[in-house]
């Protein structure tokens, strides 16, 4: 007869009742939590952020780099699975 094994921690209550009704726990492809962490973070750069400023400072500052700029987009959407679609 197998004894349980005494040196692995057991679930507490709480967890345990936790466990069985799922609280808690990621369903399909969404992460909640990272989803609201997300969109609080995003909320609060577009309150306090100058938006337009940090574009302009993102643009490519010669045609060289423009040409980098696309080809490394263009590089990234062919390993995706919507290959070279846009949006």
């Amino acid at each position: 007869m197998n004894k349980p094994d005494e040196s692995k921690p057991q679930p507490q209550g709480g967890q345990q009742q936790q466990q069985q009704s799922g609280e808690g726990r990621q369903y399909g492809e969404g992460n909640y939590k990272a989803t609201r962490d997300y969109n609080r973070g995003l909320k609060e750069h577009v309150e306090h952020h100058d938006i337009e400023k940090d574009a302009r400072d993102a643009a490519p500052k010669s045609e060289q780099e423009a040409r980098e700029m696309e080809e490394a987009e263009r590089a990234g959407r062919s390993r995706s699975k919507g290959e070279g679609k846009t949006q």
